[in-house]
């Protein structure tokens, strides 16, 4: 069998993929809904998180159909091949509609897992997680859906035209040139997504909690908090439509990335087959993988750990074993330096997801010193949770240098550079190969905690809230676990595209461009990359704040003017503060989604295509250490609140609590919406640079 026919996994793979979400899916909606209250509060959430999608696309799609006119515009001046604005669009919608998927099944799960919790904490675990793996299924189902076919149209399209290939191409270099561009339509989308749905849900979840856990005293998912189903809401559409959207782009551009380095190494055909069947690969493992993630009845965070470490470890074992013939196969035993490669992708991701478990669980001392920081304070509180989050990235930067390293010399860096960089991009396909089951961790975590708000707005006996606050404070580990997964990934994916945004460079003007640090136009890129997360994490805590007071005003009000609120003899006002959310949150995501689209192009124009590839490095940099802090912080404060709602401390109500929610309530836009945008913005920028590649180079003032 010849390598080309590898290639027809990819689909086959994709389409398998597609199968088993729908029949997670169906098994997740044949689960019992409970009390019809249960059924109640659902659909309340179910509501609000439709209606916020509904407006974000609106809005979205003006954004798509402007920039789908300026790339036609630029592909009829032959800037551009005339499909890039098409693909542009595909990216976009399969990136949307990967998270709308995943929202809809977790909005249905929320009250089937609170129900499945009555009877076992293993079938609440079972339920929540078969929701989650719908969502990571289906991202990568498409994903490979997407790549597939506008692989196999523009192979039989250039092959029918070969007039079409570019000058100074073959049919696969031509190929892979134009695909890379595709990335842009999902990184923009899943930009919006993270920064529309983070706002969203940071404010409804600080507002919730400033007015209802601090100021008025009742619990957290008190039926009597007006902001309450708002929080609900931001769940699913922050963190789980959010995070979806994010990690198709990372999944896409992770694929396109070392497919283009891989013919620039001089492999062919064989250089996009290996990305593109691991994908697929990947798929096999990520659904076996899902039948070991069980539990006893036993709701300590470290068994419940252990359950999900099993299912994720079994596919990254298969994987890894798979990965081994297919490079042996397809590529050659001269080139099985590769397959070290993918292995220090894989085990990279392994050791930041336990490291981020680490500095972000309650099992363990970084978290349990900011919870002891809480008698003292908020303000200790605050400083210690900086501290850890600091503390944290240390190990992640050393994981992923290594595993750039690694990556780079056994591939053949040494004697081919352009083969190192191929070694470098596939680590990071490596890492991203088991998204299907990592992704079902991370989303199974809002699943979970809805699952807890719905047991206490219902009044579900205690031991069921117990279950639910072991899923719960499990899913923050969880989503902590797969925000970290996402920012290594992203570096790696990031660090790929950079290097493939020199070779566009090299291929449109036959110049290489020169990255010395003592060029004036990198270290002025690098400088103001450097800046840009700041900036654009200033931009989203600056929305989330502003939003969240307009949420405290309305909570607020309400607990004033609706008499018998408090006592419970009369119902909040809901759909009024998801109003309000969804209107601020569509307001504010428009400038920092802006930012990083015009950036680079604006950086090109005036200071070059060497200024541009400084800019991408001093981003990645920043960029990736500061969503390391921010995502770690948050979970560690989170975590920190929920080990003294177990009982340390004085438990719920005491002073070390009310100054432990001031720390998660910083900490929310911290992990859920400014940290999570930063590998979007990394990603998003690198791939506006390699479609706006010749543009720049026929535009800057400085050629």
């Amino acid at each position: 069998m010849g390598s080309f026919d590898f290639l027809i996994l990819a689909p086959v793979g994709s389409i398998f993929a597609l199968g088993f979400a729908f029949y997670l899916a169906m098994s997740v909606l044949k689960q019992d809904q409970g009390t019809d209250r249960m059924k109640e509060i659902a659909a309340a959430v179910r509501v609000g998180a439709q209606a916020y999608l509904k407006r974000q696309y609106l809005g979205v799609s003006i954004f798509f159909a402007a920039v789908f006119c300026i790339l036609l515009a630029l592909a009829w001046k032959g800037y551009l091949v005339i499909f890039v604005p098409f693909a542009f669009l595909t990216g976009g919608f399969f990136s949307g509609l990967s998270g709308f998927i995943g929202m809809t099944i977790a909005t249905q799960a929320s009250n089937r897992t609170a129900a499945a919790a009555m009877k076992s904490l293993n079938s609440g675990l079972r339920v929540a997680f078969s929701s989650g793996a719908v969502m990571g299924l289906t991202v990568v189902g498409l994903g490979l859906l997407d790549l597939s076919v506008w692989y196999y149209f523009l192979n039989w399209y250039y092959g029918a035209h070969p007039a079409a290939i570019p000058a100074n191409m073959d049919k696969i270099a031509a190929i892979t040139s134009t695909m890379l561009c595709f990335g842009m339509g999902a990184s923009s989308q899943a930009l919006f997504a993270r920064v529309g749905g983070g706002i969203f849900t940071k404010a409804a979840d600080v507002g919730a909690d400033l007015v209802g856990k601090v100021e008025a005293g009742i619990p957290e998912d008190d039926p009597r908090n007006p902001a309450v189903i708002a929080d609900n809401v931001g769940d699913n559409v922050g963190d789980v439509a959010g995070m979806g959207a994010d990690l198709y782009e990372s999944y896409c551009g992770s694929i396109v990335a070392t497919s283009a380095l891989g013919v620039a190494a001089g492999l062919g055909v064989a250089g996009v087959t290996v990305p593109m069947v691991m994908a697929a690969i990947g798929v096999l493992a990520s659904v076996v993988g899902t039948f070991f993630v069980q539990s006893k009845e036993d709701a300590s965070q470290s068994v419940l750990l252990a359950a999900l470490r099993k299912g994720v470890f079994t596919s990254s074992f298969i994987v890894a074993i798979a990965s081994y013939f297919l490079i042996k196969h397809t590529l050659g035993a001269e080139h099985m330096g590769v397959y070290w490669a993918v292995i220090s992708g894989l085990v990279a991701g392994v050791l930041i997801g336990l490291i981020t478990e680490y500095y972000t669980s309650s099992g363990f001392k970084p978290t349990q010193t900011i919870a002891d920081s809480a008698v003292t304070g908020p303000a200790t509180v605050i400083i210690s949770g900086l501290a850890v989050g600091m503390m944290s990235t240390a190990w992640p930067v050393i994981i992923v240098c290594a595993s750039i390293m690694i990556s780079f010399f056994v591939s053949g860096g040494a004697a081919n550079f352009n083969s190192g960089l191929y070694g470098i991009a596939i680590s990071a396909v490596g890492m991203l190969s088991t998204l299907g089951i990592t992704l079902a961790t991370d989303a199974y975590g809002p699943v979970a905690d809805n699952a807890g708000g719905n047991a206490e707005m219902s009044h579900l006996p205690p031991e069921v809230r117990k279950r639910t606050d072991a899923l719960d404070s499990l899913g923050n580990t969880t989503a902590a676990t797969g925000k970290g997964f996402a920012i290594g990934s992203a570096a790696l994916t990031a660090l790929a595209l950079i290097a493939a945004y020199r070779d566009e460079i090299l291929i449109k003007s036959d110049k290489l461009i020169e990255m010395s640090l003592m060029n004036p136009q990198v270290l002025i890129g690098l400088f103001i990359g450097g800046m840009l997360p700041f900036l654009f994490c200033s931009m989203t805590m600056r929305a989330v704040g502003r939003a969240a007071g307009k949420i405290v005003v309305e909570v607020r009000r309400q607990f004033k003017e609706i008499v018998g609120l408090m006592e419970g003899k009369a119902k909040p006002d809901y759909a009024s503060v998801v109003t309000i959310a969804t209107a601020a949150a569509q307001k504010e995501m428009v400038l920092p989604a802006l930012l990083a689209v015009i950036a680079p192009i604006v950086v090109g124009i005036f200071i070059g295509v060497e200024g541009v590839g400084g800019l991408l490095c001093g981003s990645l940099v920043t960029g990736f250490v500061l969503a390391v802090m921010m995502a770690n912080s948050g979970g560690a404060w989170d975590n920190a609140k929920k080990f003294i709602e177990e009982g340390h401390h004085g438990g719920k109500g005491s002073p070390a609590h009310k100054a432990a929610v001031v720390g998660d309530t910083v900490g929310d836009p911290f992990k859920d919406t400014s940290g999570p945008s930063l590998n979007i913005l990394i990603k998003l920028m690198s791939m506006v640079s390699i479609v706006f590649a010749a543009f720049i180079i026929g535009n800057t003032f400085l050629k």
